[in-house]
């Protein structure tokens, strides 16, 4: 549901977390560099019956292309999604020298907590799975997730643009708009890494995006108390998650002094199939490509630029919704516990989304 509000009458879109679920089941592929939180982004979407994961292309980011499509697969084992395909993409941005994020993510990016290789059958042509899916279905029936740079995105705008706008809509993790950058002051990691790929998406696909950025991601927090809950479930895929998420919650302290972690990436896919938890505004951005701002994107609110909207970006998010979400997908065995702990205000409870501008 849109509302009319936002700068220069740009739409404001936002619904309560509570409203109706989606009956559809709409179908996805999901391209990303494994990676702590694209590995809980992964688990999300495999156990939610709002999406059909049609298969997985990796790049690099987070870690090398090898060891992110090792981790996709890992993560399928975890799921028991072994099942899903698994497509091997770029193993380097589209211009500059690749960097990594091995201090966020650990040596492995997965915390380096020792998860058993998979034996699943990787594929090689991550472009061509994407344009072909893209062919075999109706125009307007696959939607791309990307929690990762666009390297395979924008390969495969280069190579076939008119089958790309045969997708329904790409959501992305990446970005930021009024927020600071996470590794450099303007810019945030995917985008930054591969800006040449995000700048050329942005400009080219022709369809819609929806940008999950730092504004929204820093709102969803993993707190201490929340990850000792999922460890005391005494289940193996939370003593996994739990174990996995203390590297990536002792970084978040060095280098944020945030308690606790912010699970970036699952914030993409909730959105996605629970559009009610979250809102923003469509308006035009740039992605800076040199320079000091490189990785920036620059938003345009005031349409200074007299360029017309090209993405949505959101801007608020309700965070004990969507932490009901993730933990409740992931452990639905252990939905009461969860409500008691998120609605328990000893324990830090996330305040309910708010519209300032319509109360």
């Amino acid at each position: 549901m849109f509302i009319s509000g936002g700068s220069h009458g740009l739409p404001l879109f936002y619904c309560s977390f509570y409203g109706e679920n989606m009956n559809e089941t709409r179908k996805i592929i999901i391209d990303c560099d494994p990676g702590i939180d694209d590995a809980l982004a992964l688990l999300l979407a495999l156990k939610s019956p709002e999406v059909e994961v049609l298969g997985i292309t990796t790049t690099a980011g987070n870690t090398t292309l090898a060891q992110s499509t090792d981790n996709a697969a890992k993560v399928l084992e975890l799921a028991g999604r072994q099942d899903v395909p698994i497509y091997r993409g770029s193993d380097r941005p589209l211009v500059i020298t690749g960097r990594g994020a091995e201090d966020t993510h650990g040596s492995d990016g997965l915390g380096d907590i020792g998860l058993q290789k998979s034996e699943i059958q990787i594929h090689d042509g991550a472009v061509d799975f994407i344009l072909d899916t893209l062919r075999e279905h109706p125009a307007g029936d696959v939607s791309v997730i990307a929690i990762g740079p666009l390297s395979n995105i924008a390969r495969a705008l280069r190579r076939d643009p008119e089958t790309m706008r045969r997708m329904k809509e790409l959501m992305i993790m990446g970005g930021a708009y009024k927020s600071h950058g996470n590794c450099t002051p303007v810019a945030e990691f995917n985008v930054w890494f591969d800006p040449h790929a995000a700048a050329e998406v942005f400009e080219n696909l022709g369809r819609p995006i929806t940008m999950t950025g730092l504004d929204v991601t820093r709102q969803v927090v993993m707190t201490p108390n929340l990850l000792q809950m999922i460890r005391s479930f005494d289940n193996p895929l939370g003593t996994t998650i739990h174990d996995m998420m203390q590297f990536y919650q002792d970084f978040h302290w060095k280098a944020e002094r945030t308690l606790g972690c912010v699970v970036n990436d699952p914030l993409a896919i909730a959105a996605f199939i629970r559009p009610e938890l979250v809102r923003g505004d469509e308006l035009y951005f740039k992605v800076v490509t040199e320079g000091d701002a490189e990785g920036m994107t620059m938003g345009d609110p005031q349409g200074i630029l007299g360029k017309a909207p090209n993405v949505k970006a959101l801007t608020r998010v309700d965070s004990k919704g969507f932490m009901r979400v993730l933990l409740g997908r992931l452990f639905p065995e252990d939905i009461e516990d969860i409500d008691l702990i998120l609605n328990n205000p000893i324990y830090g409870v996330y305040p309910d989304i708010k519209d300032k501008e319509h109360e």
